[in-house]
Parts: C-alpha cells; sequence; structure tokens
C-alpha cells in the first residue's frame, strides 16, 4: 500500500449564483453526487462545511469561482467515480453551468497518506501546473503520475477530459 494519497483540487466559475434558474439542475444534484463520491471506493476526504456543502467555501474575490477538493486513494479510484460513474452524466452538462476556462482548471497531486489539503496549498499546485506543465508535483487525468513511491512508469497514463468543478 501507497504511503501517498491522490488530492485533487479543480475551480469553475458559475454561470449565475447557485440559487438562479440557471443553476437549479446542477444545485439539485450536488448532494445526490457527493452521497455518490462519498460511497465510492477509495474516496477518502472533501473540502466542504460542517454541514456538508462546498458551494458555500468562497475563499476568492470572485463570488461565482467555485472549489471543489478532494483525496482519493489513487488516480484510478477518482478515475472510475469521475468517468465511470453517475458523476459523468453531470459532467457532460458543464457548458450549462460553467464558464469556459482559458486556463487549467484541474489539478491533481500526491499527498501523505492522511494529509489534508487547504486551499493555498491546492492553488499553489494549480499555478505550478499553469507555469510548468505536468509534472510529479502537479498534474492531470491525460497525464497522471505514479505515487513518489510507485515505480516510474513512463510519462503517465492518458485518462481523458480534465474534470469540472462540482
Amino acid at each position: 500500500m501507497s504511503a501517498y494519497e491522490l488530492a485533487q483540487l479543480n475551480i469553475g466559475i458559475i454561470k449565475a449564483p447557485m440559487d438562479s434558474p440557471v443553476m437549479a439542475d446542477f444545485a439539485a444534484a450536488l448532494a445526490r453526487i457527493n452521497a455518490l463520491a462519498e460511497r465510492s471506493p477509495g474516496y477518502r476526504w472533501r473540502l466542504q462545511t460542517p454541514d456538508g456543502d462546498a458551494t458555500a467555501i468562497r475563499p476568492f474575490e470572485n463570488e461565482n469561482l467555485l472549489v471543489n477538493m478532494s483525496v482519493w486513494r489513487d488516480v484510478d479510484a477518482l478515475r472510475r467515480y469521475v468517468y465511470h460513474s453517475e458523476h459523468v452524466d453531470l459532467m457532460r452538462r458543464r457548458r450549462e453551468f460553467f464558464e469556459r476556462m482559458p486556463q487549467a482548471f484541474l489539478v491533481l497531486w500526491w499527498v501523505p497518506r492522511g494529509h489534508r489539503p487547504d486551499i493555498p496549498e491546492a492553488m499553489a499546485r494549480l499555478e505550478l501546473l499553469r507555469e510548468r506543465g505536468s509534472g510529479p508535483q502537479a498534474f492531470t487525468f491525460r497525464e497522471a503520475w505514479p505515487a513518489p513511491d510507485e515505480a516510474p512508469a513512463g510519462r503517465g497514463a492518458d485518462f481523458g477530459d480534465e474534470c469540472p468543478s462540482t
């Protein structure tokens, strides 16, 4: 078993306030999709308020910027949830709810098992990815890097499109 877990951050700019008709389907699906994540094999943690709301966390000046952060056992566990569960149905509709982002909006990185990242740590990883591209310290599904205690398997694995903020 690895001494590391996979952290992920994705951000998105919503097209309207969460209580607007534009965001109604997204808002209505959140509890179900978050519960699905929490039941998924390999799920470890997600950023949320004490009452379970991640959309209420608005750490930036732009109040329309949503933050989604979680920790998973490994890339495969997160990939299965993102691309092979009901989550994918909501993800396919992301353009209805979120503005197109001109830069990377998702980053993956390895953390020591049991570590729960904070927003400054996660944003630093996203900035690292934006500045340097994919590498062992900050990467995407398309160029996933192995945990530091795993043998390198070449350039990484291609798992598909990045995940939107959900």
